[in-house]
């Protein structure tokens, strides 16, 4: 008895690429946390045999960082660690709270109307995010490490020059500024405090915004996002000595939440008037051997 031919099945629209059509892989969530945790740990020794002019140390340490991948390789961490499914860009919980806000002033009696906010994100990624694609903001993007040079300015926020008077503070400032995983990076206790300090710099109070309103009470303002263990698992800090920091340096709370691994905070800018100027110094609020040494400094 013949044998009957199979026939061969189309299969699905994958079948027959060449491998290079396949998705690439990517760093595992625990060899993303890995990485990002090295980095700061070096970063952060770093800073310190700096400071302490250790020639050799800082050498070695750099040569440890360099190994590693350095910025770019953090970079890459960072920006998995955003992704969609790993939970998604921070920006979005800035464009929630300030939305409704928009929506708010427009129905009022006498309506709220502005250009759209100025938004300065500090440490940015990637051009496409939340934000960029709101029509509530103009977008100015920094960073140390430009990986997208004509969308991303490669430059240091605390090399910017700071507007020099209020009218060139008016054309030149930001009605929103954005540190999100940004503070948490920087390796010294009091270049973390000087960062939050030199923000109120850049936030301008005439931003176009006419009558009463959510959205006028909100702005200028900090969004602020942070790992969670920093507020949560510090020998050092805590979400009521954050406070005290940012309201001697003339912020209000006005949102906040938090999730799994990050907080994040909305601070308006009430002004240098309302500053309180004081020094905080490192000091222990907790005991236990777990915890970690999140620490801002203001001197």
């Amino acid at each position: 008895m013949p044998t009957k031919k199979r026939k061969k099945s189309v299969g699905l629209l994958s079948y027959g690429r060449p491998p290079t059509s396949r998705k690439a892989p990517t760093l595992s969530s625990q060899a993303t946390r890995t990485l990002i945790r090295t980095h700061h740990t070096l970063q952060k020794r770093l800073t310190a045999a700096l400071a302490a002019k250790d020639t050799a140390v800082a050498a070695s340490l750099q040569a440890q960082i360099d190994a590693a991948g350095g910025l770019p390789k953090y970079q890459e961490a960072s920006i998995t660690g955003q992704s969609s499914e790993r939970g998604g860009d921070s920006s979005r919980v800035l464009v929630e709270w300030l939305s409704p806000l928009f929506s708010k002033a427009k129905a009022l009696p006498r309506p709220v109307s502005s250009p759209p906010l100025r938004l300065l994100e500090v440490g940015a990624l990637r051009p496409w995010n939340a934000c960029s694609r709101s029509p509530l903001f103009s977008v100015t993007r920094i960073d140390l490490h430009s990986q997208h040079p004509s969308e991303i300015e490669e430059q240091d926020f605390m090399e910017r020059p700071i507007p020099d008077g209020p009218e060139a503070l008016d054309r030149e400032g930001f009605d929103v500024v954005s540190l999100s995983l940004v503070v948490n990076y920087v390796g010294d206790a009091a270049g973390k405090g000087e960062m939050l300090r030199r923000v109120g710099k850049f936030l301008r109070r005439g931003n176009g915004l006419q009558g009463e309103g959510a959205l006028r009470d909100a702005i200028p303002a900090l969004f602020l996002v942070l790992p969670a263990p920093c507020v949560l698992n510090s020998r050092y800090m805590d979400e009521e000595r954050l406070k005290e920091i940012l309201e001697s340096l003339g912020y209000a709370l006005k949102e906040r939440k938090m999730s799994r691994k990050l907080v994040y905070y909305l601070w308006r800018f009430e002004g240098s008037d309302k500053a309180r100027r004081k020094a905080w110094k490192k000091e222990e609020l907790k005991t236990g051997g777990a915890r970690n040494n999140f620490v801002i400094v203001l001197r």
